[in-house]
This record gives C-alpha cells, structure tokens and sequence, in this order.
C-alpha cells in the first residue's frame, strides 16, 4: 500500500528513529539526481536533518534550488518498506555538531577507538545542519 500526505505520522517518525541509512537527493545537481547515503534524524516537529560540510555540492545546489528528497528503506529480512519525504531544505549555521555526536552514537560503537577518533574529527571539521520540511510524503508497508 502507498500513500501520499503532506507530514510525517508518528509511525514514519518510529521508522525513521532507526539507525537506518537515508539516500538523499537535491535538485539543481546532475541529471539524473545522484542520491547519497546519509545518516539522518526525525525531529519531533516532523521535520528530517542531516548534517554536511558548508562548501560540499549539495549546500551549493540547495542554495541555488532548496528542493531535496530523502528516502529511507527497511533492511533485507524485513518486511518490504520504505518511506519517502520530499520538500523545502533549509541550511542552517546552527546544531550540527550537536547532531553529528547523536547520529555517531545511534550508527556507531564510540567505545571503538577509531569510531571516538573519526567522531573527534568530524566534530573538530565546521558543519552546517540541513532541515528538510516535508512537503510530500511517500509510504510503502507490505
């Protein structure tokens, strides 16, 4: 079953709570849009975030074009799901360090020395924060 809305329901936002990868797309790049993986965050106010460098290509297109798209599958040995979110993007100067440290700690082991030492690095690097708001949402549950 798909189903289109405008937000995000409190079982995509469950969904989307699990360290899953997110394949994230912007306009204004390459045609055909080449998605990247990500890690990513549902906010309580159904918006998603990431966190990125402020000089990287996607900042350059979203500031050009604010349009981005962000799906998000279920691993292989669940059942077929996957969700959609599509909409504006904001760049925002402020968070993202804060963001990067929870995202690490939800994807990685940070008892790992060298996961601390990457993490270290990233949090050491300037980060901006991207706030997609949802304007499409796309759903699959089998």
């Amino acid at each position: 079953m798909s189903t289109d809305a405008g937000s995000l329901t409190p079982q995509d936002i469950e969904f989307l709570r699990r360290p899953l990868y997110g394949f994230l797309s912007v306009a204004g790049g390459p045609l055909p849009p080449q998605p990247r993986p990500v890690w990513f965050e549902a906010t309580a106010e159904g918006t998603i975030q990431l966190f990125t460098g402020p000089d990287t290509r996607k900042v350059r297109h979203l500031r050009r074009d604010p349009r981005a798209s962000i799906v998000v599958a279920a691993p292989v040995g669940e059942r077929e799901r996957w969700l959609s979110v599509a909409g504006r993007t904001t760049v925002e100067p402020d968070g993202a360090h804060d963001l990067c440290a929870r995202l690490a700690a939800r994807y990685w082991n940070l008892d790992d020395p060298a996961r601390a030492g990457e993490l270290a690095g990233m949090l050491a690097a300037e980060q901006v924060r991207l706030v997609i708001h949802p304007e499409t949402v796309r759903r699959y549950m089998n």
